[in-house]
């Protein structure tokens, strides 16, 4: 897996990107929310958050912002709900 730049993709360009973003600062690192693709499992979207989930939307870029809003309004359709995981 690799870490990738761009931004996610809508319909079937959407399922082909591969990789993982990782977007955003947060003050506690040890968890981060993770977005798994429904359709190819080498693409996940990781953003920090706390042991509870919560993201802090303040503490992300204009891009990571948007990209975390994409993945969660996508859920069901591109990416399977997040799950916690700690680093």
């Amino acid at each position: 897996m690799r870490t990738v730049a761009a931004r996610p993709r809508w319909g079937a360009a959407a399922a082909e990107s591969s990789g993982i973003a990782i977007s955003g600062q947060h003050a506690d690192c040890r968890f981060r929310l993770c977005f798994d693709s429904l359709h190819d499992a080498s693409c996940v979207f990781t953003f920090p958050c706390d042991a509870a989930g919560r993201v802090d939307l303040d503490s992300l870029s204009d891009e990571a912002r948007l990209d975390y809003l994409y993945a969660r309004m996508v859920i069901g359709r591109v990416f399977r709900a997040p799950v916690v995981r700690e680093r």
